[in-house]
């Protein structure tokens, strides 16, 4: 069993700030200990391979609870190879990816030959969502809940036609699911109208400023609100993926700890960096669904952040081809890759003293693992899986398409200068990526979640 040491890093872990070491046993933290103590490992550094922390940070690692890697079939856009491989490079050890491919993950059978793809090809550790239909409750009551990480529903058609729009079918989900029901939620009808109206306007060549009028703060506001009130008469726990205003905030508590909570949500660092200003700069590179909205909303979020309105930070990563992104509003894709940035995007926010790196790694690291149960991740603690993750602060650079390892090939941050650099990452105990080199020999694991009651 290989031991490593990382010696001397700044780590960063359940609010606290220390000068210390880690030591790994295989795939698990055998030991925390502060700088300046002793430990009996230390008296045989022979055998022990060490990795220098020396002005860096040591953060657990990342767990994105909302990806969309394309694999199978888009895999033009991006595969679980490429994709995880973008994520550790950035710090993200852990993700859940959703089930829009081709086929649609909306039966156990198909998920579970996602699950093999990913045993064969992701660095980094890996759950898929089931998602739900107007017609497939019997796969949603047949799942495991420690093996699976949740039922995801489309309550608004965003990708890949999987709206669930049967007044029933949705009670029965909520009444029924055994684990987190995630909604993307939007209201179809109100975004329906909106569109027809722009479409009356403008015909066919609607400028993609429009898209945050027509996949609007009511049609956001609407249907969460919907997806609230269902969750509080069944008792469901309920996460919001990707809110987009600040108007939704109203619908959710921050007197209770995570924990404790069954209704909950998440923001994207997209909705948090970007505003409807820089529609006019990037275009339809930054056309996600929900539409990122106005200045008011964005500064909302992140207060929401701050106060834990706001549960969990997210990406949605959502490659889509250069050239697919180039078309007109109406045939143009939404979404966009975050994965390889989401860490150092909101570093950057640290550096602009906006929020504690302390809060960070709770949204980013510890708060996923607990809103999904997940098993022995997502902290620095001894017995825990050492997913972990080496930050060089004042390291700047600058994302640029030779840095990218999306296989979409762009990024809607190519030409911004980040300040923080993430230059290891360890999965399971392994160190997947080291200063730019990847040990290609390295898989992650299927994320296991804790047996409770839902």
């Amino acid at each position: 069993m290989e031991r490593i040491l990382i010696t001397g890093a700044k780590i960063v872990n359940e609010n606290k700030i220390f000068e210390g070491n880690v030591l790994i046993a295989g795939e698990r933290i055998e030991e925390v200990f502060p700088a300046g103590s002793t430990h009996s490992m230390l008296e045989d550094l022979e055998n022990i391979r060490l990795i220098d922390g020396r002005g860096k940070y040591l953060i657990p690692g990342v767990i994105d609870d909302q990806v969309h890697f394309r694999e199978p079939g888009l895999t033009q856009k991006g595969d679980i190879h490429s994709e995880s491989r973008a994520a550790v490079a950035g710090g993200v050890t852990s993700f859940m990816d959703m089930p829009n491919t081709d086929p649609k993950a909306t039966t156990l059978t198909i998920l579970e030959e996602k699950y093999k793809l990913a045993s064969q090809k992701s660095f980094a550790n890996y759950s898929f969502f089931l998602g739900a239909t107007n017609d497939n409750l019997e796969e949603i009551l047949n799942i495991n809940p420690s093996k699976i990480c949740g039922v995801k529903v489309f309550m608004g058609a965003s990708t890949g036609n999987m709206l669930v729009d049967d007044p029933e079918m949705l009670e029965k989900i909520f009444q029924h699911s055994k684990t987190i029901v995630a909604i993307h939620s939007e209201d179809e009808a109100i975004i329906r109208k909106n569109l027809a109206e722009f479409k009356e306007k403008y015909g066919e060549d609607i400028p993609v400023e429009a898209h945050p009028l027509i996949r609007s703060e009511e049609a956001c506001y609407a249907s969460t609100k919907r997806a609230v009130e269902l969750a509080q008469k069944h008792n469901t726990r309920l996460h919001i993926l990707h809110l987009s205003t600040a108007k939704e905030l109203e619908l959710f508590r921050n007197d209770l700890p995570l924990d404790k909570k069954r209704i909950t949500n998440e923001v994207c660092v997209h909705h948090l960096w970007f505003d409807d200003r820089d529609y006019a700069r990037l275009g339809s590179k930054i056309k996600w669904n929900p539409a990122i909205k106005t200045q008011r909303d964005r500064d909302g979020l992140f207060s929401g952040l701050l106060n834990n309105s706001v549960d969990i930070i997210a990406t949605d990563h959502a490659p889509h081809l250069a050239e697919e992104k180039q078309r007109p509003y109406l045939s143009c894709p939404s979404g966009g890759p975050l994965v390889q940035h989401s860490l150092v995007i909101m570093l950057e926010f640290v550096r602009q003293k906006k929020i504690s790196l302390e809060k960070i790694v709770e949204k980013m690291c510890h708060a996923p693992a607990v809103l999904y149960r997940i098993q022995n991740r997502g902290f620095i603690r001894k017995g825990f899986y050492a997913d972990l993750v080496l930050v060089g602060p004042d390291s700047p650079w600058i994302v640029e398409k030779e840095n990218l390892l999306y296989k979409c090939g762009w990024s809607p941050f190519e030409g911004q200068q980040f300040s923080n650099k993430v230059t290891h990452t360890f999965v399971n105990g392994n160190l997947v990526f080291s200063n730019g080199k990847f040990d290609e020999r390295q898989k992650g694991k299927r994320l296991e979640f804790r047996k409770s009651d839902v």
